[in-house]
């Protein structure tokens, strides 16, 4: 899916669709928070469930405003399977990320094949001229040590980790599976989570179809970094620039959203996005916002029973983060309420359109993973029932909400399911199906 979700609401736009009201942003707040309901009237005197669509909003970037600078480490593999064209578009594309950097960021350059290599420390990436003769002289040898890389890389990051003033991103491209030191998904993703606790963030680019798809996108996914599958090499200094084109616009970090249902009211399951549950309150921590992207949560809910024409608060939604241009601390706030009705036509017809989008898109997602779970059991046949069946439910949802790029996810799903029923996957298939999946959980911007 390609698909760049954006739900724009203005700092003092009142939520009448949602029975949500966003509080005013003070004009040195970063991020604002809003909440939606999946409809705004719900069925009187009996218990019922409904999806809140948490959002967090960066606001853009002015011209007036100095950008924070950069700490970015670029971890390429030079293994022999790199070798020729591979090799040449990864320099190609690390020369790109560097120009598009300014004095006052940092640049390193870490090297694994069976070994690992830092060829450039961290300096200041107006050293262009020295920096791009040693990713020149770079060629291709060897195993693939990519924990081990990622594990120098992180090491080079601290050494300016403590200075806030820096938004930290490790770039790692690979065309291999991990055969050197650990290399199972679990592993990469502990790093992953060690490293987002650190506020880093690892975006993963995988090349070819060699590559181990599970791995990398466990990484970015525990990092709440990007993640990106290039077909071919030609992709590699495209991703790079679009990468920088997120980085470069960063204005909140190590961001925390907590969300906490008022009494009786119980929250059920996150769906799409990773968090935590405890109690009657939900945690999700993301790394980096960029000016003018919105991140959401989708949260579904039991609200106990109440009576006609009552309006109740459900939830409270407060989130704090480090402002990445002012280095100072953060906070935004609101609340959903939600009215009930008897009038079971009222009820029905009080859907908003642009969330069931949001759940439709992430159910998809969730789909495509269940089946190539089925797909890797040998059951693709199975897998393809399973397509089938979401493809039919996302369908209906265009039809009763009026969304044709929701009709649009139903026909990559049907175009699986027919792939699935007859073979299994190719590696390149089920690479752009987990690449996706994660892309769209993740709200991805830049793909």
């Amino acid at each position: 899916m390609k698909l760049s979700l954006r739900t724009c609401l203005g700092a003092l736009l009142l939520v009448a669709a949602s029975g949500c009201t966003a509080p005013a942003r003070a004009a040195t707040d970063r991020v604002t928070c809003t909440i939606e309901l999946d409809r705004n009237l719900l069925a009187a005197e009996a218990v019922q469930r409904t999806v809140m669509k948490v959002a967090l909003r960066a606001s853009a970037v002015t011209t007036t405003d100095e950008r924070p600078p950069v700490n970015l480490v670029v971890v390429l593999d030079r293994s022999g399977s790199m070798g020729g064209d591979k090799i040449e578009r990864a320099k190609e594309a690390a020369m790109e990320a560097l120009h598009r950097l300014g004095p006052k960021d940092l640049f390193s350059l870490v090297l694994y094949d069976h070994e690992v290599e830092t060829v450039v420390p961290p300096q200041s990436a107006s050293n262009v001229e020295w920096i791009e003769g040693r990713i020149r002289k770079i060629q291709s040898r060897g195993n693939t040590a990519l924990f081990a890389g990622v594990s120098q890389g992180a090491a080079e990051m601290r050494k300016n980790l403590e200075n806030r003033k820096y938004v930290p991103r490790i770039l790692l491209l690979s065309d291999g599976q991990a055969n050197v030191g650990p290399s199972a998904p679990e592993d990469l993703g502990r790093l992953g989570a060690a490293l987002m606790k650190e506020g880093v963030a690892v975006t993963t680019v995988g090349v070819g179809t060699d590559y181990n798809e599970d791995l990398m996108t466990r990484l970015s996914q525990n990092s709440d970094g990007n993640a990106y599958f290039a077909a071919n090499s030609a992709e590699l200094p495209r991703i790079f620039n679009a990468e920088l084109g997120g980085v470069l616009k960063v204005v909140a970090r190590q961001v925390v959203l907590e969300i906490t249902c008022t009494s009786g009211v119980k929250p059920l399951r996150i769906i799409g996005r990773e968090g935590r549950i405890h109690g009657n309150t939900v945690e999700i921590t993301l790394n980096q916002l960029y000016g003018g992207q919105e991140k959401y949560a989708l949260i579904e809910v039991e609200v106990p029973a109440a009576s006609a024409n009552e309006e109740r608060k459900i939830a409270v939604a407060s989130c704090r983060y480090a402002d990445a241009i002012t280095q100072d601390d953060g906070k935004a706030s609101t609340h959903a309420t939600v009215r009930f009705s008897r009038d079971e036509k009222a009820v029905s017809g009080s859907f908003n359109a642009m969330v069931q989008r949001d759940i439709a898109f992430n159910t998809a997602a969730i789909a495509n993973e269940a089946a190539i779970s089925l797909n890797d059991a040998g059951k693709n046949a199975l897998a393809a029932v399973h397509l089938r069946e979401e493809s039919e439910r996302l369908r209906k949802v265009a039809k009763d909400y009026k969304l044709p790029e929701v009709e649009q996810q139903a026909d990559e799903l049907n175009a699986k399911a027919k792939v699935l029923s007859s073979r299994a996957l190719h590696a390149e298939e089920r690479k752009s199906m987990r690449t996706d999946s994660y892309q769209s959980r993740n709200q991805q911007q830049e793909k």
